[in-house]
């Protein structure tokens, strides 16, 4: 089989029935308007296809990102994390948002939990990319 079935399955399979019991989880705290709930299902179907995406590159990714890392397996292991974090984190944030609804201090931990992790991750592949861009780094 293809690589990029295998990638297409493993992200159908997760990316289905986190969109489908997404809501389950965290419900709303308020109901969209209907000209609104369309958007936000589309959101919430596409983030659920990318936490599939995330989910297919943990159990794919890790061989041929060790190949292009330039041999850090520290390096390659905080890559493979913010990749996957990249991926992975946009359903459970978005969701919990819709859950949270006006509470600040929920907010706030959604935001240091989810916003800050992304920045780390962020750094550090800015830095890793750069180290393969420049040799010796």
């Amino acid at each position: 089989m293809k690589p990029w079935i295998k990638v297409l399955l493993v992200t159908l399979l997760f990316g289905i029935p986190a969109f489908i019991v997404g809501p389950l989880i965290w419900p709303p705290a308020a109901a969209p308007g209907s000209n609104l709930l369309p958007f936000f299902l589309f959101l919430s179907f596409i983030e659920s296809l990318i936490f599939g995406l995330g989910v297919a590159f943990l159990i794919f990714g890790w061989p041929l990102l060790r190949q292009l890392s330039g041999g850090s397996k520290r390096m390659t292991w905080a890559m493979f994390i913010s990749i996957a974090w990249f991926l992975i984190s946009w359903w459970p944030h978005d969701r919990l948002h819709l859950h949270n609804g006006l509470n600040l201090q929920g907010l706030l931990f959604i935001e240091y939990g989810f916003h800050l992790t992304l920045f780390i991750g962020a750094g550090i592949l800015a830095y890793g990319f750069i180290r393969l861009l420049v040799p010796g780094r």
